[in-house]
């Protein structure tokens, strides 16, 4: 599953995800979700609902693509761009480069949803490493996710755009 760039507005590049869904399940949890496309407030988006559960060493869903076959340069962006639309809860942005190893790799940040569409914007310098000592390098992007996680509580957040920016 890959992401196709779109053509590229001014100073922006839009992503067309490809969505998949994953659970802590992979790893023994109990989180249960989904990851579907919907209407909301008037627009075509794609929605992370579930129950995150810190039961059995779980506690997360999320939903993600890869960009392609091997890793995408995005160094010419200065950051990430999301249209959100969630329940004021706080969500992760996780990106993953072709130099991390392990699935519990990654790189993050947070944002809230609120339950409005709103643009988010991240920096790619906002990214913190989690569980590696690499740091991210947005030559060498491989895969981008949005994740509900670490506590329990009800996911519920949609996105209809994903691009790059620059500012």
């Amino acid at each position: 599953m890959q992401a196709t760039p779109l053509p590229a507005a001014e100073a922006q590049m839009q992503l067309d995800p490809d969505w998949e869904y994953v659970a802590d399940g992979v790893m023994g949890g109990v989180s249960q979700g989904r990851a579907s496309k919907a209407e909301i407030a008037g627009r075509a988006a794609m929605r992370l609902t579930g129950q995150v559960s810190l039961e059995n060493n779980g506690g997360f869903v999320q939903m993600a693509f890869d960009l392609g076959d091997g890793s995408f340069d995005a160094s010419a962006w200065d950051g990430i761009e999301l249209q959100v639309y969630g329940n004021d809860e706080e969500y992760d942005l996780r990106v993953r480069t072709d130099e991390l190893e392990r699935p519990w790799h990654s790189f993050r940040a947070d944002f809230i949803a609120p339950p409005k569409w709103t643009t988010i914007r991240i920096p790619f310098t906002a990214f913190e490493p989690h569980r590696t000592d690499k740091s991210f390098d947005p030559a060498r992007l491989r895969r981008i996710g949005v994740l509900a996680i670490g506590r329990e509580f009800e996911a519920d957040v949609a996105v209809a755009t994903v691009s790059f920016y620059t500012e």
